[in-house]
C-alpha cells in the first residue's frame, strides 16, 4: 500500500499529529508513507516513524500554485506508484483531486472542520472536502455537519475521532522530574502544589477563549491555599496584535501576574501533569477536542464549552465539566466548583475520564479504523 496524505505544513495540530499517526500505520503494515507539505516542526518526527516528506507550496490557494501543485503531484503519483491520495485541506484538496483525476490513485478526504460558508463560493471551495470516495469526519459532530451541508450519504462517510496516544499520554509514563523541569523552563516551579494551575492548550487566537479564561481568573478569589494562575500554552503564530490584547487584558483586570504566556510546549503530557485544571473554553465550536482528551488520558478533568466536538470528548459532570461558550462568568463558577470538589468524587471522575478516553479516542482505533478505510477503498471498483 502505498499512501500520499496531502497536508499544508507540518506544524503543531490536530490535523497534523493525525498525519504523522497515519503514516506510522501504514508503515507499519508494510505499506510506504508520503506526505505533500509544506513541512515544519514535526518534520523530524514524520522520518522518525518512517515517512517520506515531499515538499510543495500546498498551502497557498492562489490558483496558479494549485494548478502547478496539480502537476507536480501527477508525477508524483506516477513516479512512486501511489494508490491512494489523502487530502486533510481544502486548498490542496483541490491539486490533489485534480491528479487522482488524472490518474489511478484513489482520493480519499478527512474533514477536520466545519469551514464556515457564507457564499455559495465559499461553499464550493469547501466542497472538496466532501468530495473523496471516501469523507472521514473526525467526530459525530463533523459527520453531522457534512451531511446537512453536503449530503453526503452514509456509504461514503466514516466517522473515525482523533486519537490519544495512550502509552505517551499516561501519567504513569511521566516522571516527576519531567513535571518539574517544565515548570522550571516555564518559571512557575515556586507555584506547583502552592497554587491552583489552570492549563489552557492551544495555538493564541481569539476564538480558543483566551480572553474569556482571563476575564474567569479575574472573577475568582482563593480557591483552595492560594489565588489559582493560569497558563496559556501554544504559538501566537504571528497574531501580535491579539498578544498585546490579552497582555492589555490581564493588566487592565489585575491578574498579569497569574497569568503565564509559556509558547509552544513539546511535552503536552508533561504539561498536564503540571496541571491542577484543564480549561478548553472555544469560543467557535472544536471540530473534536484533542486536548480535552489528552488531557482526560493524563486524568486531569476539563471544562470545556458546551458545543461541537467537545461534547463527545466531555461528558458533563461525568468526565468533566461543560460551559456555555462565551461566558467567563460561567467557566469562572465551574473553575471555583471544581477546584473545590471533594477528593472521593474527583478521583471517581478522573478514573471515568480515562476509561471513556481509552475507550474511545485511542491512537490505535484510529489507525486501524483509518487503513480499514484505505484497504475498503482499494478492494473497490472505482
Amino acid at each position: 500500500m502505498i499512501v500520499l496524505q496531502v497536508i499544508p505544513e507540518l506544524e503543531a495540530g490536530g490535523a497534523e499529529r493525525t498525519t504523522l499517526e497515519v503514516a506510522e500505520a501504514v508503515v507499519a503494515a508494510g505499506g510506504r508513507a508520503l506526505v505533500a507539505s509544506q513541512g515544519g516542526r514535526l518534520e523530524g518526527e514524520l522520518a522518525e516513524l518512517g515517512g517520506e516528506l515531499v515538499r510543495l507550496p500546498v498551502a497557498s490557494k492562489n490558483p496558479l500554485t494549485l494548478w502547478s501543485n496539480m502537476t507536480a503531484l501527477v508525477r508524483l503519483i506516477r513516479r512512486e506508484g501511489v494508490q491512494i491520495v489523502h487530502a486533510r485541506s481544502r486548498a490542496p484538496a483541490w491539486s490533489a483531486k485534480w491528479a487522482c483525476d488524472r490518474t489511478e490513485a484513489r482520493f480519499i478526504t478527512t474533514y477536520h472542520g466545519t469551514y464556515n460558508a457564507r457564499s455559495g463560493l465559499k461553499r464550493r471551495y469547501n466542497s472538496v472536502m466532501a468530495g473523496g470516495e471516501r469523507v472521514i469526519a473526525n467526530s459525530g459532530f463533523i459527520a453531522d455537519h457534512v451531511r446537512r451541508e453536503h449530503g453526503v450519504d452514509g456509504a461514503r462517510l466514516t466517522v473515525i475521532p482523533r486519537g490519544v496516544d495512550l502509552t505517551r499520554f499516561d501519567p504513569a509514563a511521566v516522571p516527576d522530574e519531567r513535571v518539574a523541569a517544565l515548570a522550571g523552563q516555564w518559571g512557575v516551579a515556586g507555584l506547583a502544589g502552592k497554587a491552583p494551575l489552570l492549563l489552557l492548550p492551544g495555538r493564541l487566537t481569539g476564538w480558543k477563549g483566551q480572553r474569556e479564561a482571563i476575564r474567569a481568573l479575574a472573577g475568582l478569589g482563593d480557591v483552595g491555599p492560594s489565588l489559582p494562575h493560569l497558563l496559556l500554552v501554544g504559538d501566537a503564530q504571528g497574531r501580535d496584535a491579539y498578544v498585546r490584547e490579552l497582555e492589555e487584558l490581564a493588566a487592565t483586570l489585575g491578574v498579569t501576574d497569574r497569568v503565564h504566556r509559556v509558547g509552544h510546549c513539546t511535552d503536552m503530557p508533561a504539561a498536564f501533569a503540571l496541571s491542577d485544571l484543564v480549561l478548553t473554553p472555544s469560543v467557535d465550536p472544536e471540530a473534536f477536542g484533542r486536548t480535552a482528551a489528552e488531557a482526560g488520558a493524563m486524568g486531569r478533568l476539563v471544562i470545556a464549552a458546551d458545543h461541537g466536538g467537545a461534547r463527545e470528548v466531555v461528558l458533563d459532570g461525568e468526565t468533566g465539566w461543560r460551559v456555555a461558550p462565551g461566558d467567563p462568568a460561567a467557566l469562572a463558577t465551574a473553575i471555583a466548583a471544581a477546584l473545590t470538589l471533594d477528593r472521593n468524587v474527583h478521583d471517581s471522575m478522573v478514573a471515568a475520564a480515562r476509561d471513556h478516553v481509552a475507550t474511545h479516542f485511542s491512537t490505535v482505533s484510529l489507525q486501524a479504523s483509518t487503513l480499514r478505510v484505505y484497504r475498503e477503498v482499494l478492494n473497490s471498483t472505482p
